[in-house]
């Protein structure tokens, strides 16, 4: 089984464009889908309860988290309740054109090796969007910060700038828009009803995810013959001075949980007031960020 799965914060036409996506290009096997509604106030979750009610839409279940708990937190509670041996990360703000959803799962299963797998996000020109990125350290951060990839780009391991999109391909850590998981692949690295750290509330925790994957042999592979329609941060810019200090603070804590010791653990107090001032300058002055 295929699972879906959801986590909506005030995005309530997108994501009824999404779930209409869904069921009009349904894949061939058994599948469910879980929404997560973050207490909106757009009448997200009553949309979903009006327009696709549970006798239409047996496999459809609205989960209502009670406040806005993050992305992380609201995923864990979607995986909780999921029962699929593919368990599939799905902003609301994706729609599908054809049979992607088959697509991606016939690939996954048929590549034993991956833990996970993402495809090509297209933009509403039909743009190719940038989804990809290496894994986030402080000789990678520090190198781009100096301008180092500027100067020769073939040394950019961090945004990737020079991926080609158009090859299929092992990938470090893609966009957690649409990013189709094995199961038995989630048990290996902890808890797959909790595969989330929610350490990481809103960013990062995607890329940690990958990461412990990764570790454990269970890389990510990129196909782009399957497609999503991805409109973009449609949750976050609505709150984007927070989200701008949240997603610097994330990336800290990313890196002292993964950089180490020794010089690395050097090298982040030494570029720790580098994000900070980076994230005051980018949101023009100071966010408590995310609070649940």
């Amino acid at each position: 089984m295929l699972s879906i799965l959801i986590v909506n914060w005030n995005t309530r036409d997108l994501l009824r464009a999404c779930l209409r996506s869904i069921f009009q290009f349904a894949p061939k096997r058994d599948f469910e889908v879980i929404v997560v509604d973050n207490d909106s106030r757009d009448a997200s979750a009553e949309m979903v309860e009006t327009e696709f009610p549970t006798d239409r839409f047996p496999n459809l279940t609205l989960i209502r988290s009670g406040g806005n708990l993050g992305y992380a937190k609201g995923n864990n509670l979607a995986f909780a309740a999921a029962k699929g041996d593919l368990l599939l990360t799905l902003n609301p703000d994706t729609e599908f054109l054809d049979d992607a959803l088959e697509q991606a799962s016939q690939e996954l299963e048929s590549r034993p090796e991956a833990g996970a797998l993402s495809i090509r996000q297209i933009g509403t020109q039909g743009e190719t969007q940038r989804s990809i990125r290496g894994f986030p350290t402080v000789p990678r951060l520090a190198w781009e910060m100096l301008g180092g990839t500027k100067l020769f780009p073939k040394t950019d391991r961090y945004f990737l700038r020079n991926l080609n999109y158009d090859h299929a391909q092992w990938v470090p850590q893609p966009m957690a828009t649409f990013t189709l998981l094995r199961r038995t692949a989630l048990e290996k690295i902890g808890e797959p009803k909790a595969p989330f750290d929610e350490r990481f509330p809103i960013f990062f925790n995607d890329v940690d995810l990958m990461y412990r994957l990764h570790q454990a042999n269970l890389p990510c592979w990129y196909t782009p013959t399957a497609r999503v329609l991805h409109h973009g941060g449609e949750g976050t810019k609505q709150v984007r001075k927070s989200m701008i200090w949240e997603s610097h603070r994330s990336l800290l804590t990313y890196l002292r949980k993964h950089a180490g010791t020794g010089l690395a653990g050097f090298g982040l107090f030494i570029l720790t007031p580098l994000v900070l001032a980076a994230a005051f300058v980018r949101a023009k002055g100071y966010h408590a960020g995310f609070r649940p």
